[in-house]
């Protein structure tokens, strides 16, 4: 059975554009990914991090893997494209951040479900919204959420 999962796409080195497109194509071409939707990129100030402005989307994926397999999918395709991890929030050429499985809640070592800082980024809840406008986290609709992360700064970038 499939299941809905919501990937957090961001890139601030190299080409983010690109690299976030050949992403996308990479989980949408990847086998358990039934179905793979994205927002508009958006353009987004670097939260908690240092560096260039970031390139950020997310993609609405259909699958049938379990979420620690499909982390490592997302981890292999980050690898791919040149991905290191030299100190906590890095500039980056690709980030793949598993946001949502479903409804299911997990404390993982190497995971937590739902993502513990999504509501506290623009960058994730304004491509979230696009995507699934009805969602709630934690109780609250994503709208609520996002007028709280109102000084971030963050824009839709033309297609």
């Amino acid at each position: 059975m499939d299941t809905a999962a919501y990937i957090g796409l961001g890139a601030n080195l190299g080409d983010a554009r690109a690299s976030l497109k050949a992403a996308l194509a990479e989980l949408a071409a990847s086998p358990g990914i039934a179905a793979c939707q994205a927002s508009h990129l958006y353009r987004s100030a670097p939260v908690d991090a240092q560096g260039p402005d970031f390139i950020n989307a997310v993609a609405r994926l259909h699958t049938c893997l379990p979420p620690l397999p499909l982390l490592d999918l997302l981890q292999d395709i980050e690898r791919r494209h040149g991905r290191t991890r030299p100190y906590r929030n890095a500039p980056r050429t690709l980030d793949l951040d598993l946001l949502l499985y479903g409804d299911r809640d997990m404390a993982h070592e190497r995971l937590v479900l739902p993502h513990p800082r999504m509501h506290e980024r623009a960058f994730v809840l304004m491509p979230l919204a696009e995507l699934a406008p009805a969602l709630s986290l934690h109780g609250r609709p994503l709208a609520l959420w996002l007028a709280e992360c109102g000084e971030q700064r963050i824009e839709r970038l033309p297609d």
